[in-house]
């Protein structure tokens, strides 16, 4: 009985919050075109910073018809568990989304 009210005072104090210094922001800076493209950026003070621009681009839908589309492209890095910077590029449009990064994995080419 002991064992188990001594397991519940750990797990108490296990889910007490921990004491982090609040996140603030360095920089921020955005924009909103009439066409609808953008872009923007902020820095935290935990490291953590992303860039964005949106363009407008026309392209064919699956019926031959012309379609705006915006088509992304950025970045953001963060610090890590381990204290080290991870930074990733991407890009996405009518095709998908597409990360790119060193800890992004890439698959293997399959062999015919």
């Amino acid at each position: 009985m002991k064992f188990i009210i001594l397991a519940a005072l750990v797990a108490v104090a296990a889910a007490l919050p921990v004491d982090e210094k609040p996140v603030e922001t360095l920089r921020s800076v955005s924009d909103q075109q009439a066409d609808g493209g953008y872009n923007f950026a902020f820095e935290q003070s935990d490291g953590v910073k992303r860039e964005e621009t949106g363009v407008v681009k026309e392209v064919l839908n699956e019926d031959n018809e012309p379609q705006k589309v915006v088509v992304v492209r950025g970045s953001y890095s963060y610090i890590n568990t381990e204290g080290k910077e991870e930074f990733i590029n991407y890009t996405a449009d009518e095709e998908g989304f597409h990360p790119e990064g060193p800890s992004i994995p890439v698959a293997p080419v399959a062999r015919r």
